[in-house]
């Protein structure tokens, strides 16, 4: 389960966790349904996403070593790219209207 600690509110029950480079890579590529994924580096950088070859809107949470929240993205767009000026060590792509149903925010401390 994912928590958003600072608000206890749940994020998403079952999530997906990508280690690898390829895992990595493929995210939601393909898919026809939102899933939850956790991206996670053995240390903080810069991270970029991509959205090629995913067909649905997500949201997306960037986390540093403390899993505190630094950066959010709602409805990051099919085909789109996003970067975030912050190192992270963690990224969370979620279904589209979770950062607001959940009222997550950037400086909230998260669980997994």
């Amino acid at each position: 389960m994912i928590i958003n600690k600072t608000k206890d509110t749940i994020i998403s029950k079952d999530y997906k966790i990508c280690k690898t480079s390829i895992s990595k890579a493929i995210g939601l590529m393909f898919s026809f349904k939102p899933l939850t994924l956790l991206f996670e580096w053995k240390q903080e950088k810069i991270r970029k996403l991509h959205m090629f070859f995913v067909f649905f809107p997500i949201d997306v949470l960037w986390l540093d070593k403390e899993k505190k929240v630094i950066a959010t993205k709602e409805r990051l767009m099919p085909f789109s790219l996003a970067k975030v000026i912050k190192p992270a060590k963690y990224v969370i792509e979620l279904s589209q209207e979770t950062i607001k149903n959940t009222k997550t925010e950037v400086n909230d401390l998260i669980n997994f």
